[in-house]
């Protein structure tokens, strides 16, 4: 049944959920690379879409910014819905200047300054991590397509203007490779509940040589990353991602 925050009906999403932040971005997919989408939610403007993909059924929604909007979305998905796999596509910060404008990042895990897992009153720091099968998945098919990646840990931050404007250097010396927002509370959600995720970003500015992409260009490009995650998808729903 409907939610405060969605409207579809049970079956009107897929298994599988690529999971952009940008609710417009979510449209431009189903538009671009679902075939005969369907659009299941317009609440809060946040656009949900249901297609297929080379055969697959594939669902895309927005989640918005920061971790406790991923967390209400990717809740109710998992909980009232029976998603399974939750894609992340995002953009992301660089820390380092290895990383280029446009290069895909993988999220192994993901470090943060947010209270998110406060909820589950652990006797320790919980490691937010991707699922396994999906990391490799994506893997290969970066480099079947040769698609510039790394994989390694990213930050998700509570904040975008923080008050200490270098504080991201000492996360880099830890070896983060980039900062987003949401994927901590998208891992949580998906480890306290068993179900499947995976985090994938492309480099839309770099903290260390201040290139940044346009915001246009933000909306509609990134289009390897979402080949990548459709490509996840299709593999998942044949079996083939374990």
């Amino acid at each position: 049944m409907p939610t405060p925050h969605n409207a579809a009906q049970m079956g009107d999403i897929a298994e599988t959920v690529l999971l952009p932040g940008d609710p417009l971005r979510a449209k431009f997919i189903a538009e671009t690379f679902l075939e005969d989408p369907k659009q299941f939610n317009t609440v809060r403007n946040m656009f949900g879409f249901t297609g297929t993909y080379r055969g697959a059924r594939v669902s895309v929604m927005g989640t918005g910014m920061g971790c406790p909007s991923i967390g209400i979305y990717t809740y109710e998905l998992i909980h009232f819905y029976g998603v399974k796999n939750l894609i992340r596509i995002g953009s992301c910060g660089s820390m380092t200047d290895k990383l280029h404008l446009n290069d895909i990042v993988m999220a192994l895990s993901a470090s943060t300054d947010s209270n998110y897992a406060h909820q589950y009153k652990l006797p320790g720091t919980f490691s937010a991590a991707a699922s396994y099968h999906l990391l490799r998945a994506a893997q290969e098919i970066a480099e079947e397509n040769h698609f510039p990646y790394t994989v390694g840990g990213v930050l998700s931050s509570d904040i975008f203007y923080n008050d200490e404007a270098e504080s991201w250097r000492s996360w880099a010396k830890m070896g983060i490779l980039a900062a987003e927002m949401e994927s901590f509370a998208l891992y949580c959600n998906a480890a306290r509940a068993g179900v499947n995720a995976l985090a994938i970003f492309t480099v839309s500015d770099n903290m260390v040589t201040h290139e940044e992409l346009s915001a246009e260009a933000r909306q509609v490009g990134f289009t390897n990353m979402m080949k990548v995650a459709l490509e996840v998808a299709y593999r998942e729903s044949m079996g083939n991602c374990r």
